[in-house]
């Protein structure tokens, strides 16, 4: 696992021509035909994300609901200055060293809740997938 620390400043990420981009899209689309070319998260889900403290952008990360492939997904995190995402990983190890139906100790100040994020709406296959020059349709 790499340790090495990050320095993020909320600016990373530029604009891309839209032709750039169109041709961008076509190649994973001409890669992985029939497969899900978008994710669309809402407003309320990234403004959630991107107003906790120390937020800077949000990582996305690929997903699959399934060991063997199954339904692609995106999942969302907060990321912080130092690169770190934001997810609350003490409880989440907490709870991973509980035995089986016994409760976690309880204890010490409670660990910052930060909110991960899913239930995009993919494209193709979703109300309000657009047609447009980055979807080829």
């Amino acid at each position: 696992m790499e340790n090495r620390k990050s320095h993020l400043n909320g600016r990373e990420g530029s604009p891309i021509d839209l032709k750039l981009a169109a041709s961008w899209t076509k190649h994973y689309r001409d890669r992985h035909p029939g497969e899900t070319i978008s994710q669309f998260f809402g407003k309320e889900i990234l403004e959630k994300i991107l107003s906790q403290p120390g937020c800077l952008g949000i990582r996305f990360y690929y997903a699959y609901d399934e060991p063997r492939g199954g339904k692609k997904h995106l999942i969302i995190t907060g990321a912080m200055a130092d690169g770190t995402d934001q997810i609350h990983a003490e409880a989440f190890e907490a709870e991973a060293a509980v035995a089986p139906g016994t409760a976690p100790l309880m204890g010490g100040t409670a660990p910052q809740i930060y909110t991960v994020g899913e239930m995009s709406t993919p494209c193709p296959g979703s109300p309000g997938c657009p047609t447009n020059a980055l979807t080829g349709l």
